[in-house]
């Protein structure tokens, strides 16, 4: 991962376009074309790496943007979170930091929120882009990496140029599992879910130790991969003590991640799951834990269990 996908998202098929140059933004609170932004000479094919030649050094005072080429899908409104590629220069030296990978599965996900106090430059910059553009920003480093500058390869009074391919807005996520409801595994805990809370019915005289996973609701929407970052809901009790050790549910905000930044159990739960899906998983401690626990609430060789609602792909 990419140190400004590593910063962004901890906070955080191609499109074929008709090539359109120069356009303004139509939506609203939207980014201005600037100087800066257009002196900068960009190639204009989405889906490659773009060439870029930066007459450095540049100065400004706030975001600037210019579309290279601008595409035909939805504007991106701020709140959104969108699916991109994107470059990376330094605009005081001219110099090259990075880039993304490009390859069609390989998108950047970002959460375009023009309020924010971080990456806002960023935000600025995609806000009022619509879908297949290619977009050149130009961001002074307080609207950037700010005190992160040093580890981007930036200086702290460095300008940050900025180069997206917008590939496609997510979906928003659902509110709650949504789709065709799935009879229980015998065998498994009776979940009940009303009002946004989960009750859980467990024995702690029957302990499971095998890996088991039942769905209650099938959803309708895209399948997990594996790598994808998700928007869940999720329930977590402890089979052992029946003591509830951490629940989105409760404090009603769904979580978002990335699937390989979990236990094993989860993740083995979550992907192949269709987003709108509420499964239920007991993973035994060698996919959870393991020997060491974790806090108070979570003892060594201890087998736990979730309800999960998948909403959303972040």
């Amino acid at each position: 991962m990419t140190r400004f996908s590593a910063v962004a998202l901890a906070t955080v098929s191609l499109v074929a376009v008709s090539a359109l140059t120069g356009c303004a933004p139509q939506g609203t609170d939207c980014t201005a074309d600037g100087d800066a932004a257009k002196s900068i000479t960009v190639s204009a094919e989405l889906g490659s790496e773009p060439t870029v030649t930066v007459p450095s050094p540049l100065t400004v005072d706030t975001t600037q943007r210019h579309v290279v080429t601008a595409g035909t899908g939805d504007m991106v409104d701020s709140g959104e979170t969108i699916k991109m590629h994107f470059a990376l220069y330094n605009g005081t030296t001219g110099e090259y930091i990075e880039a993304s990978n490009y390859l069609a599965d390989g998108e950047t996900s970002f959460p375009v929120d023009t309020a924010t106090t971080q990456f806002v430059g960023i935000a600025k910059t995609l806000n009022c882009t619509t879908v297949g553009s290619r977009v050149v920003g130009v961001i002074p480093n307080a609207e950037a990496f700010a005190d992160q500058a040093e580890s981007a390869g930036l200086g702290a009074d460095d300008v940050l140029v900025f180069i997206a391919d917008v590939m496609s807005i997510v979906p928003a996520a659902l509110p709650e599992a949504t789709g065709s409801a799935v009879e229980p595994v015998e065998g498994f805990p009776a979940v009940t879910v009303a009002d946004g809370k989960v009750t859980v019915d467990i024995d702690t005289s029957a302990v499971p130790t095998a890996y088991a996973l039942e769905t209650l609701i099938k959803g309708e929407g895209e399948v997990v991969a594996d790598g994808a970052t998700v928007v869940v809901n999720y329930h977590g009790v402890n089979m052992n003590t029946g003591v509830v050790f951490d629940s989105s549910f409760d404090r009603g905000t769904p979580a978002t991640f990335n699937v390989n930044q979990v236990i094993q159990g989860f993740h083995d739960a979550i992907v192949g799951q269709a987003i709108g899906s509420r499964v239920v998983v007991i993973v035994p401690a060698d996919l959870g834990y393991g020997d060491a626990g974790s806090g108070e609430n979570i003892a060594g060789g201890d087998t736990i269990m979730f309800v999960i609602d998948i909403l959303g792909l972040g």
